[in-house]
């Protein structure tokens, strides 16, 4: 049988096909070749087990999912502020593996108007990169338009800790993941998601995946690192230097 992977907890693995879910543990064969099965992989399998793995389109570290459509960053205009050096970060890592970005900025009814004005002058330079959508907090989102962002697509919500990203989830599709205060000592949200899921919403499937604080860049060289920025990239193709690093280039 062939399916996708939707949940993985404590080395279970939930295998969806066209009418049902599936149960069941990845061969040992796995282990020894250095794999290991993610959610959204193509996979086939048994009753019992994992028994291959398709080829994967992408794939990420952190969440450690495959496949992925679209990664949808959601950063709050406040409680926490943007981190704009985080914001890149996850920018360039997500543009490195070639996966599409759409920017949510959450809370934006707790900033008054001249706040609002602020913020946006800001975004403005992201806006010529990303699509960026503008929503409220609990209990007014704009749903409608939120919602349109899943549909057909296999997604990932990332972002800063207490952003809203469970809350957005719950809103839209009436779930009822757990989600947390912000820590006033710390400034940011605790960890609220546990293990990695596609839910169903709005004829997509998306992953809630823990929100962290810092990325790893595992073996991106300097180079892979700045074709993870746009226009950097499309300038250095002009450049005399090699791959535009400019470290050592005389004068």
């Amino acid at each position: 049988m062939r399916g996708l992977i939707v949940k993985l907890i404590g080395g279970l693995y939930t295998v969806k096909t066209e009418d049902r879910l599936i149960t069941c543990k990845a061969r040992g064969k796995f282990r020894h070749l250095n794999q290991s099965p993610k959610v959204g992989d193509q996979v086939e399998f048994n009753e019992d087990f994992i028994m291959e793995i398709h080829d994967r389109r992408n794939d990420l570290v952190r969440p450690p999912i495959s496949n992925v459509d679209q990664v949808i960053l959601v950063f709050s205009a406040t409680q926490p502020k943007i981190g704009y050096s985080l914001l890149d970060r996850f920018i360039a890592l997500i543009t490195y593996h070639n996966i599409p970005i759409v920017l949510v900025i959450s809370k934006m009814d707790l900033l008054d108007e001249d706040e609002t004005l602020e913020l946006k002058n800001q975004l403005k330079y992201y806006e010529t990169v990303l699509d960026v959508v503008y929503t409220a907090s609990i209990g007014d989102f704009d749903t409608d338009g939120a919602a349109k962002l899943f549909k057909d697509k296999i997604s990932v919500l990332a972002g800063q800790s207490g952003v809203g990203k469970s809350t957005l989830l719950n809103a839209i599709a009436g779930l009822n993941i757990k989600t947390q205060e912000i820590s006033k000592a710390l400034g940011r949200g605790k960890h609220t998601t546990r293990h990695i899921e596609l839910l169903e919403i709005e004829g997509g499937l998306v992953a809630d995946s823990a929100g962290f604080s810092s990325l790893d860049f595992g073996d991106m060289d300097e180079v892979a690192l700045s074709h993870g920025f746009s226009d950097f990239f499309e300038l250095s193709h002009d450049c005399k230097f090699r791959g535009c690093l400019h470290i050592n280039e005389p004068k």
